[in-house]
């Protein structure tokens, strides 16, 4: 009978554990130890946004599929795991969110994308009619003459308007047309663009699994502290995303509603822009009164549309300060407007319409890397003035 041969544990060499170690509590760090921990997270969430938009530099064409993936797993994951604390297995639980996502936004675009069609088509004629009937109007409202040099200028601007609106048709049709004769680039981001669903789908799905293999990499003494600024990290990001779509939704719905009752033309562009407008504060709403203030003076039927019109702003404000936001997405420390309005100026300026999707994420970002290094400064001796042990 052969030998038969049997693993021998060496001597003076411990096992390998296969569970991991308990992370240490926050609680029990010293300041030294929190401080160094801080600013190493810190340090890498700095580093990782750069990493981020140097590869979306290089490698557009993969990191923008995988941006968007990680960006829909990360909306969709709150009601995944809600119906995962209900019993559901999570992959059911995923299917599910999918398909109630991919139907409710399949039946939105085939009604939108008719209505839209139409409302571009009247663009060229409401700008056209705008630089002709606005100004005598507004004499009218105010029952003296403009200066010569405004009407001028109105007349050149609703023109120019018309003729870009005009325009933009044949032109983005020339540009399809150009980027669908580069086949390469063309199939890759069809390909791309197809993969996004899929990819979101497993990133979803496994979310739990990819956010503990994180947790997991982490040293032992800094699990805790750096979970609670992830999770900080994800209060601000989630009170504004999460947060701010839905509010865009609801007011686009109102404001579309109430400027149709009040018969305005472009009454569901102006609703749209000026609801989802309002993730940039003040701008939506100042952009959609205007918009509706110029459609009532070439629509008008009589001061009921202005009255209309007020309602319908004022109820929606009253409905999202009061309603929507305590109650559909709850009171939740998010950006400051000033902050995000510079974010999305400056990510624009320096990346483009990359720069402006990815502006508010960032802030949210380096608001708590801000926040978290100002307290630690704070902390230090350098800032109370107090004398450091011997």
């Amino acid at each position: 009978m052969p030998p038969v041969l049997q693993a021998v544990q060496p001597q003076g060499v411990e096992p390998v554990p296969e569970v991991l170690a308990p992370p240490v509590p926050e609680g029990e760090l010293t300041e030294l130890e929190a401080r160094r921990i801080d600013l190493w997270w810190s340090g890498v969430m700095v580093g990782s946004l750069g990493l981020v938009f140097a590869l979306l530099a290089v490698f557009g064409g993969v990191a923008v599929p995988v941006l968007l993936a990680l960006s829909g797993a990360y909306i969709f994951n709150p009601m995944v795991t809600s119906l995962e604390k209900r019993g559901l297995d999570r992959t059911l639980g995923t299917t599910l969110v999918f398909t109630a996502g991919t139907l409710l936004l399949a039946g939105a675009v085939l009604y939108l994308i008719p209505v839209f069609r139409d409302e571009a088509l009247k663009l060229p004629d409401f700008f056209s009619r705008a630089s002709t009937q606005v100004v005598p109007r507004v004499e009218a409202l105010l029952g003296r003459s403009v200066p010569d040099l405004v009407r001028q200028r109105t007349a050149e601007l609703g023109q120019q308007a018309s003729d870009l609106v005009q325009s933009a048709g044949p032109a983005a049709a020339r540009l399809l047309a150009a980027f669908a004769g580069n086949t390469a680039r063309f199939v890759a981001t069809l390909l791309g663009l197809a993969v996004v669903p899929v990819l979101a789908f497993f990133f979803l799905q496994d979310y739990p699994r990819l956010m503990g293999r994180v947790r997991d990499l982490l040293p032992r003494r800094a699990v805790g502290l750096v979970g609670r600024r992830f999770a900080e990290v994800d209060e601000v990001l989630s009170a504004f995303v999460r947060g701010q779509l839905t509010v865009g939704a609801l007011l686009s719905v109102i404001y579309a509603a109430g400027l149709s009752a009040a018969r305005i033309d472009m009454a569901i562009v102006i609703g749209v822009i000026a609801g989802f407008g309002n993730m940039v504060p003040y701008l939506g709403t100042g952009v959609g009164i205007l918009l509706s203030l110029v459609g009532v003076m070439l629509s008008w039927q009589g001061p009921w549309q202005i009255g209309m019109v007020v309602g319908t702003f004022v109820v929606g404000q009253m409905l999202e300060g009061f309603v929507i936001t305590p109650r559909i997405v709850g009171e939740k420390v998010g950006l400051a407007p000033v902050a995000i309005i510079i974010a999305i100026l400056a990510f624009g300026e320096l990346f483009g319409f990359v720069g402006i999707l990815l502006a508010v994420p960032v802030a949210a970002i380096l608001k708590v890397v801000l926040r978290v290094v100002v307290q630690r400064y704070q902390r230090t001796s350098l800032y109370t003035g107090e004398a450091r042990a011997p």
